[in-house]
C-alpha cells in the first residue's frame, strides 16, 4: 500500500468538466452528451440527492495492465457519473486514485471499478483504504509519477474494435478507409513500444505528429482516444504503398494500393503484406497454382498454411465452428483457431495437405479488413479467403522492416504492400485449438504476449531461455513471469539473433537484470549455448526438460509446490537425466514432482531410435526398429515395411544387432509416428508432429475404436509391445485403419489413467498434470479426461495459459530455478512405486 494522505501532485492534467475545477460540492460529470462509463447519458440523475450528506474519501491502488488502455479516463467518467471528487493518475505499478463523496456513491465506484473496466485492462489487484476528506471541488487526472522498483504491465496488441471499424467504413467519418484507426480499446501496443513508461514519444508513432483534430481527442478524457498513443487519421497517420518486386514507382494511397493488391491476387500472385507484428505472405487461398507457388518458394513442403477471412459468416462456410471456436475467433486476441474443415469448402487442398483441420483467423486490423473488402470504384473484388502465413523462409524469423523484407522475401513475393509505421517488436500470430470446449494455446504470441503469468511463488530475477523448438523465453521477478512472444525454432543464426534481440528488449523494458539463467540440460540446444556465453555472471541452472513441463503447468494453475503432482509428460524429444549407462531420449514420462525436484515413477518402455534424425523423418524406418525390438515379425504385407527398401531394412537390422547409431528413447511422440506408419497414414514427415496430426485426423472419423491395451508393469513401465502386436495382427487381417487409429488413442488414454491410479495409490498424490506436445492432440486429451474421471478421485490439470509444447517450457524453468527459497535436496520424498529420484 502506498502512503495515504495529501497527494504530492499539484498540477492537474485535466480539469473535471469544462476547463474549470467545479466548486466545492459540485458533482463532475460528462458535459458533452456522450455515454458515461456505465452507459447512462450525461445529465441523467445517477443518485438520490441524499447521497450528498456524509462525505468519505478512499485511496485506491490498482495494479495490472491498466496503462495505455483508457483506465484513467474510465475512472474520470465513472467518478463524474457518480458525482465524486478526487484524482486519478499512473505510477510505476499501475493506477492510483482518491475518490471523495457520499459513502454509498464511493462504494458503488469501488464495486464498478473492476467490473466495468475498459476491455483491454487486466486488473491484478485492487487495494483500498480510508483517507482524510479534503473537500476537493471536482475529479481530475493528474500527472504520472515514477515508482521505484515497480513495473507496469505492457498491454498486448489487440484487434481493431467495432467502434473503430464502424468509422473506417463510414463515408461520413474523418477516418473513413483509414487502415490504422485505433483507440484505447484496440490496436497495436507491444509491437510499437520502444521503452516504458508507455507514452507516444517512446513508441514508433513518435514519427507521426498528431494533427489538431487527433490532438483534441487525445487530450479529452471524455473521448475514447484519450491518451491512445497510436492515435492517427488520414491527415497525420501512416500511409500505404504498393510496389512490385524488383522496383518501380509503386502505388501510394490507401485505395490505390489495396486495389493493386486485389489485382495481384486475382492474377495468382503472392503479395507480402506488412501488418501489426510483421509481414504476411498472402495469396488467394482458393487458387491451387498460387498456393503451390508460395509453398515451393517458401520451402514449406506440406506444413499447413493459416488462412484469413473477413467475418464469421465466411468462416462458417469453411470450417465447423462450435461456441468455443466462435468465441476464440472473435475475441480481441484474434488468434488462429484450428477447426475441422468442411468438405467442398473451396479452399485449395494445398493449403493444408492431408490435414482435416484449417488454421483460420478473422481479419484483426483495419488494414486486413480493408484488404478483404471491395475498393469503391474498383472492378476486381478481393478473394473471400486468403493464405496469411508468416513472412519468412521456413525456419527463419518473421520479417518486420521494409528493407529486411525486400532482401529476404524478394524471391518469395511478387509484390509488397508496405506502410511507414515501424514495427519495433516482431510478433507472430497466436494459434489455439479447442480441447473439451476450452481454449488451449498452441502458440502464444500476438494478443497474449507480453502479459505475464502471475506466479504462485516469489522468484529472484531470472531469465529462462526455454528449449530449441517453438522457442520462447521467460523473464521473471517477484510474482510475475513475462513470457515472450513466439520466436521460432532455434535452428539458425538468424533466429538466434531474433531471440537475443527480444531478450535484450524485455530486460530493458522491465528493468530486470537476471541473477539466474535457467536452461535445458540438452548440450546441443542453441538456447543453452547462448546462455553459457551471455550469462553475464548470473548463475546457470540446468533444468530437466520434462520437469520443466510439469512445473509450467503447476505455475499457470497457481500451485505453490507445497504438494507434489503426478506429472504425465508425453512429447517427442527431451534430454533425460544421467541414469544407468547415460542419458536417454525421454518423452513418455511419469513424474512425481514439485518445484524442488521429481521422482521418475514410470515411463514408456525404452525402444531403439536408429539413426537419430533419420528415424524421426522416416517413421517407417522407426516402425521396423520397434517391431524388431518387440520381437515381432517384419512382415512384408505391413504398410510400414512396404514403404522401406531392402537397403534400409538391412541397415536398420544391422543397427539393432550392433547398437551402433542407436539411441534408446521413451518418446510417446515417436510411438505415435510408428503407429501412423504401421497403419499406412504417413511414412515420411516434412514437419514436426505431421504423422501424429494425420493419425488423429484418421482416428476422429471412426465411430468406435479397436480394442487395444498397453502392458503396465509393477515398476510403472508402460509396455507398448502388446499394442504393436495387436495392431500388426489386425492390419494383416484387414481391419479398418480408422478403428485401429482410434483404438490406439483409447489405449494411450487407458494407460494414462492406469499409471496415474497406480502412482496415486503408492504415493497418496491425487493431482494429475498432463503436459508435453503430444497433449496438443484434442482427441487424446478428451479421451484422457474421460479415462481419468473414471479412475477415481483424481484432480486433472491441463494447459490453458501456456502451450503444452515447448513453447511453455521457459515458464517451468523459471519457476524451478528462480525461487528465492528452496528445500534441501532430497533423494526420496514420496514412496513412489518405482523409478529414480532426480533433481533439476
Amino acid at each position: 500500500m502506498r502512503t495515504q494522505g495529501v497527494a504530492p501532485w499539484s498540477r492537474p492534467i485535466i480539469p473535471a468538466v469544462d476547463g474549470r475545477p467545479p466548486a466545492p460540492g459540485q458533482h463532475a460529470a460528462p458535459a458533452d452528451g456522450r455515454r458515461s462509463a456505465s452507459g447512462a447519458n450525461a445529465g441523467e440523475p445517477s443518485a438520490p440527492s441524499t447521497l450528498t450528506t456524509v462525505l468519505v474519501r478512499r485511496r485506491i491502488d490498482v495494479t495490472g495492465s491498466v496503462q495505455g488502455v483508457g483506465f484513467r479516463p474510465f475512472a474520470f467518467r465513472l467518478a463524474g457519473e457518480l458525482g465524486l471528487a478526487g484524482f486519478v493518475g499512473n505510477d510505476g505499478s499501475g493506477a492510483f486514485m482518491e475518490v471523495e463523496g457520499p459513502a454509498p456513491a464511493v462504494a458503488r465506484f469501488e464495486a464498478r471499478l473492476r467490473r466495468e473496466a475498459p476491455p483491454l485492462a487486466r486488473i491484478e489487484t485492487v487495494s483500498a483504504a480510508d483517507a482524510t476528506v479534503r473537500g476537493d471541488g471536482g475529479f481530475v487526472i493528474v500527472e504520472s509519477v515514477a515508482g521505484a522498483g515497480q513495473r507496469t504491465l505492457v498491454p498486448p496488441d489487440t484487434a481493431t474494435c467495432d467502434a473503430c471499424l464502424a468509422e473506417i467504413f463510414d463515408p461520413g467519418d474523418r477516418r473513413h478507409r483509414h487502415p490504422f484507426a485505433n483507440c484505447t480499446d484496440c490496436g497495436p501496443r507491444f509491437t510499437i513500444i520502444r521503452d516504458l513508461p508507455y507514452d507516444r514519444p517512446a513508441t514508433t508513432m513518435a514519427a507521426f505528429p498528431m494533427c489538431s483534430a487527433c490532438a483534441a481527442e487525445y487530450h479529452d478524457p471524455r473521448d475514447r482516444r484519450h491518451h491512445a498513443q497510436p492515435i492517427s487519421c488520414p491527415e497525420c497517420g501512416p500511409q500505404l504503398r504498393f510496389a512490385a518486386t524488383g522496383g518501380g514507382a509503386g502505388v501510394t494511397g490507401t485505395d490505390a494500393a489495396i486495389a493493386a493488391v486485389h489485382a495481384a491476387w486475382a492474377s495468382g500472385q503472392v503479395v507480402a503484406v506488412k501488418g501489426i507484428g510483421g509481414y504476411h505472405l498472402t495469396c488467394d487461398a482458393t487458387r491451387d497454382r498460387a498456393v503451390t507457388a508460395l509453398r515451393e518458394r517458401k520451402g514449406r513442403v506440406e506444413k499447413p498454411f493459416a488462412v484469413m477471412v473477413r467475418d464469421l459468416d465466411t468462416a462458417r462456410a469453411l470450417v465447423t465452428l462450435g461456441p468455443a471456436e466462435i468465441d476464440a475467433l472473435s475475441s480481441r486476441e484474434r488468434p488462429i483457431v484450428l477447426a475441422r474443415r468442411l468438405p467442398d469448402c473451396g479452399v485449395s487442398a494445398q493449403v493444408a495437405p492431408c490435414n482435416p483441420d484449417l488454421g483460420i483467423m478473422l481479419a484483426y486490423s483495419g488494414l486486413h479488413q480493408l484488404l478483404l473488402c471491395p475498393v469503391p470504384g474498383c472492378e476486381i473484388p478481393p478473394p473471400r479467403v486468403i493464405v496469411a502465413t508468416s513472412g519468412n523462409r521456413s525456419n527463419e524469423p518473421i520479417c518486420t522492416g521494409d528493407d529486411e523484407a525486400a532482401a529476404r522475401l524478394g524471391d518469395l513475393a511478387d509484390a509488397f504492400l508496405m506502410h511507414d509505421r515501424e514495427i519495433h517488436v516482431a510478433c507472430d500470430d497466436s494459434v489455439v485449438r479447442i480441447v473439451g470446449g476450452v481454449e488451449q494455446p498452441v502458440r502464444r504470441s500476438r494478443g497474449y504476449a507480453p502479459l505475464p503469468v502471475a506466479l504462485p511463488v516469489a522468484l529472484q530475477p531470472t531469465l529462462a531461455v526455454g528449449g530449441e523448438l517453438k522457442s520462447t523465453f521467460c523473464l521473471a521477478s517477484g510474482g510475475h513471469g513475462w513470457i515472450s512472444q513466439h520466436i521460432g525454432d532455434l535452428e539458425n543464426v538468424e533466429t538466434l539473433d531474433a531471440f537475443a534481440r527480444s531478450v535484450a528488449s524485455f530486460q530493458a523494458m522491465y528493468r530486470i537484470d537476471p541473477s539466474v539463467i535457467a536452461t535445458d540440460m540438452h548440450p546441443g540446444y542453441l538456447s543453452r549455448r547462448w546462455a553459457l556465453v551471455h550469462h553475464g555472471g548470473a548463475r546457470i541452472a540446468e533444468v530437466q526438460h520434462h520437469h520443466a513441463h510439469v512445473a509450467s503447468l503447476m505455475a499457470e494453475h497457481g500451485l505453490d509446490g507445497a504438494d507434489p503432482v503426478i506429472g504425465i509428460v508425453f512429447d517427442g524429444t527431451g534430454y533425460g537425466s544421467a541414469l544407468g549407462s547415460g542419458p536417454a531420449i525421454w518423452g513418455g514420462e511419469v513424474l512425481v514432482a514439485d518445484y524442488d525436484g521429481y521422482d521418475r515413477a514410470g515411463h514408456l518402455a525404452e525402444l531403439p531410435l536408429p539413426g537419430g534424425d533419420a528415424a524421426v523423418r522416416r517413421p517407417c524406418r522407426l516402425a521396423l526398429a520397434y517391431l524388431g525390438a518387440c520381437g515381432l515379425a517384419i512382415d512384408d504385407r505391413l504398410p510400414a515395411v512396404q514403404a522401406t527398401g531392402d537397403t534400409e531394412r538391412r541397415v536398420v537390422a544391422r543397427q539393432l544387432e550392433t547398437g551402433i547409431g542407436v539411441v534408446p528413447t521413451t518418446s510417446m511422440g515417436r510411438l505415435f509416428d510408428v503407429v501412423a506408419s504401421l497403419l499406412g497414414v504417413r511414412h515420411e514427415v516434412s514437419y514436426e508432429a505431421q504423422a501424429a496430426i494425420e493419425l488423429e485426423g484418421v482416428a476422429a472419423t471412426a465411430g468406435r475404436g479397436w480394442p487395444l491395451r498397453f502392458g503396465l508393469r509393477g515398476d510403472g513401465v508402460i509396455d507398448p509391445a502388446p499394442v504393436l502386436a495387436a495392431l500388426a495382427d489386425a492390419i494383416l487381417a484387414g481391419a479398418d485403419a480408422a478403428r485401429l487409429a482410434l483404438g490406439f488413442h483409447d489405449a494411450v488414454a487407458d494407460a494414462v489413467a492406469r499409471v496415474a491410479s497406480m502412482v496415486a495409490a503408492a504415493t497418496g498424490v491425487r493431482t494429475v498434470a498432463l503436459s508435453g506436445g503430444v497433449f496438443q492432440n484434442a482427441l487424446l486429451s478428451r479421451l484422457c479426461r474421460a479415462a481419468l474421471a473414471g479412475a477415481g478421485e483424481l484432480e486433472l490439470l491441463e494447459h490453458r495459459i501456456v502451450p503444452p509444447n515447448d513453447g511453455g517450457l521457459a515458464l517451468g524453468q523459471a519457476a524451478i530455478a528462480g525461487r528465492t527459497r528452496q528445500r534441501q535436496p532430497q533423494t526420496r520424498r514420496w514412496p513412489c512405486a518405482s523409478g529414480s529420484p532426480a533433481r533439476s
